[in-house]
């Protein structure tokens, strides 16, 4: 009996550093085939601008800005208004005019976790360990007809993500989250596709989101993304609210 549960201990011990080696794997290859670390590294500022095209059919001009160490700025334009949301690396803030709201405002909690997330120009999945990135491997699956690598990705704030990597080219085309909004947790989806090379990286230019299995998805297609560009720190810190004039007195 003795025998028998130590079999079966060091089997599943086996187990789980096989699936570490594994998910060690495909990151490793995932980053070569991307570019590698030292292409990845040479990045210090990054900007992209394309447009977002709603379920409705509206499309807006978006912009977003990331600077390291953990900087990082959208901006969403339509009808003339542009909302923007923001983080300089210590507090998030965002304007929202189509709110009614034309002057900075700082962000609640659940927000400024998805900015610190946004912040970080490599992603969760480079230099995962000194992150605070647990990865787990879990198998192949099928997706829409071709196998898939599936991994289970925790973020250090508990964020939980499954990325499905091609098995042949090692980059995600798709990543399911979970995580809590307003008070419920949810799913949501990204489809993530068109990978074009620049400066040496491939990224994807297009990326579906939206609620898990639901049809509201929203596509961002990207038009250029800008490797390096000279970006003021100043565009990631919050402006000061504009105090209204106030009239010279009559003589």
């Amino acid at each position: 009996m003795k025998r028998s549960l130590l079999i079966a201990a060091f089997i599943t011990a086996m187990s789980i550093v096989t699936a570490g080696q594994t998910a060690d794997e495909i990151i490793s290859r995932y980053i070569q085939k991307i570019g590698g670390i030292e292409k990845l590294s040479a990045i210090k500022s990054m900007r992209a601008t394309g447009k977002l095209i709603g379920g409705g059919g509206f499309e807006a001009v978006i912009v977003n800005e990331n600077k390291r160490p953990a900087m990082v700025r959208n901006e969403f334009s339509l009808q003339g208004m542009t909302s923007i949301s923001s983080y300089d690396g210590k507090n998030g803030w965002k304007i929202n005019p189509f709110g009614g709201k034309k002057d900075a405002e700082t962000m609640g909690e659940e927000e400024i976790k998805q900015m610190i997330e946004a912040a970080d120009i490599d992603g969760p999945l480079v230099n995962s360990a000194a992150k605070g990135v647990k990865l787990e491997y879990l198998g192949k699956e099928d997706y829409e007809g071709s196998d898939v690598y599936k991994l289970k990705v925790t973020l250090r704030d508990g964020t939980v993500k499954h990325y499905y990597f091609d098995t042949e080219f090692y980059v995600p085309i798709k990543v399911e989250t979970r995580r809590m909004i307003r008070g419920t947790e949810v799913e949501l989806e990204q489809i993530l596709g068109d990978y074009k090379q620049v400066g040496g990286v491939y990224f994807p230019f297009s990326i579906e989101s939206g609620p898990k299995g639901g049809s509201s998805h929203s596509t961002v297609a990207l038009e250029k993304i800008e490797i390096n560009p000279v970006i003021d720190d100043s565009r990631f810190t919050m402006p000061t609210a504009t105090k209204p004039q106030t009239p010279a007195a009559k003589p």
